[in-house]
């Protein structure tokens, strides 16, 4: 099957926005076993659309439409795409419930622009939008899907996984094939080490299909395979998956698609432990994302933000000898941090994190160096050294992962020196 995506809003071809959608997607449609052709971009423009419209039908089998599903005069896609396949748009009182929702307590009544958003083609499919309020739409006419996506990707993102995707393997993909897939989770080494670590399986891309996702921190890979039934899928992404972890498992923190601090705070809870934090130039960021899980107030204590040399020395217990020696940011204060936070707090764990987040380097020490400290009940401190690349706000938020990190793999290994 062949298919294509076009990206619809003039600020993408003014370089206001960059378009993310066209490789997300790409990668996706591939791990699904379909070939993308063709990315186009189109500015707001119904004319141009439509010729866009027209050209794609000719050649491709699916169509994804991406952004122009809002409530203004500009928003064309849906009205266009009804213009070339003659299929009619109605209202659907299901949709119009949803955005009336939506704006309760936000406004006393609904902009009647919004009003729009509420019609879908008739007899097509209505992918429901959890995070805003424009639908998603599926079209399926003169042997051709299209399936109309907004723009924003807090809501294209979850819309595909939750729906479209499913969709597309009950209604689009070849009859009497099962697919499934699975996604490791992967922390402590990049997507270019990890393509490396395993290349030959990647370069092998028949089935299962192996695709690689940077995230904010850490590589998600997804392991994608097709069979006459499920029991045949699973046992081609088992032997996958086998010799993968083989190789990088160690890196591996999820098999289940969770994130870090959700296998963190599940693991301690699972063995019933529980840890606090002493922070300085992750200003929080730690605490934060292990309080963002449910259920965390079961295994996370507290900590606190010790961000100058004088909290550090009243609230941390840091001597000012040691501050004047070694400097905040070194083995030593780390080491301390986390060994007085475990007393402070009468917990089980400890993390103490010290560094320097930039812009600037601080006591001789370049931007991204970051010491974590990790202390246990009956156990010696352990403290680790990490030189992080990246912006202010990225280094932070890998010095909170590296610290989890260190954490996941002492609750997974049971270790007890390093």
């Amino acid at each position: 099957m062949q298919s294509e995506i076009i990206t619809v809003g003039s600020e993408l071809l003014a370089g206001e926005t960059v378009d993310l959608h066209s490789s997300y997607l790409s990668r996706e449609l591939h791990s699904l076993g379909i070939d993308v052709q063709f990315h186009t971009s189109v500015g707001d423009d119904a004319q141009k659309l439509h010729d866009v419209i027209s050209l794609a039908r000719t050649r491709s089998q699916l169509i994804f439409l991406c952004g122009g599903l809002g409530p203004t005069m500009d928003d064309l896609t849906k009205e266009t795409v009804s213009e070339v396949t003659g299929v009619p748009l109605v209202e659907d009182p299901e949709v119009k419930r949803r955005l009336e929702k939506y704006f309760e307590g936000r406004m006393k009544v609904v902009p009647a622009n919004n009003y729009k958003q509420t019609y879908v083609f008739s007899g097509g499919v209505v992918f429901q939008n959890h995070h805003g309020t424009a639908p998603g739409l599926a079209l399926q006419v003169d042997g051709i899907t299209y399936v109309l996506l907004p723009g924003p990707p807090g809501e294209l993102v979850p819309m595909f996984e939750k729906q479209v995707r499913p969709f597309l393997l009950r209604e689009v993909i070849q009859e009497g094939q099962v697919i499934l897939a699975e996604s490791l989770s992967f922390f402590g080494l990049g997507e270019s080490l990890l393509e490396e670590k395993i290349a030959d399986l990647i370069r092998q891309q028949d089935n299962p299909v192996l695709a690689t996702y940077a995230k904010e921190s850490g590589v998600m890979l997804r392991i994608t395979a097709w069979a006459p039934d499920e029991a045949e899928a699973r046992q081609l992404i088992d032997r996958q998956k086998a010799k993968v972890l083989t190789r990088i498992g160690e890196y591996c923190y999820s098999e289940q698609g969770e994130t870090l601090e959700e296998v963190v705070v599940a693991g301690l809870i699972r063995h019933q432990k529980t840890v606090a934090v002493a922070e300085s130039c992750t200003g929080g960021k730690l605490a934060h994302l292990l309080t963002s899980v449910p259920g965390s107030s079961r295994a996370f204590k507290g900590g606190w933000v010790t961000y100058t040399n004088e909290v550090k020395e009243k609230i941390a217990s840091v001597p000012a000898e040691y501050l004047n020696e070694y400097g905040a940011i070194s083995a030593q204060t780390a080491e301390l941090m986390a060994r007085n936070t475990l007393e402070c707090f009468d917990s089980d764990f400890a993390l103490g994190v010290t560094g320097v987040a930039g812009p600037d380097p601080a006591e001789g020490k370049p931007v991204g160096t970051v010491y974590i400290g990790l202390a246990e009940k009956g156990q010696p401190v352990r403290v680790y050294q990490f030189a992080l690349k990246g912006s202010r706000r990225r280094i932070q938020l890998l010095a909170a992962n590296h610290a989890l990190f260190v954490l996941e793999q002492c609750l997974k290994k049971g270790e007890t020196t390093r």
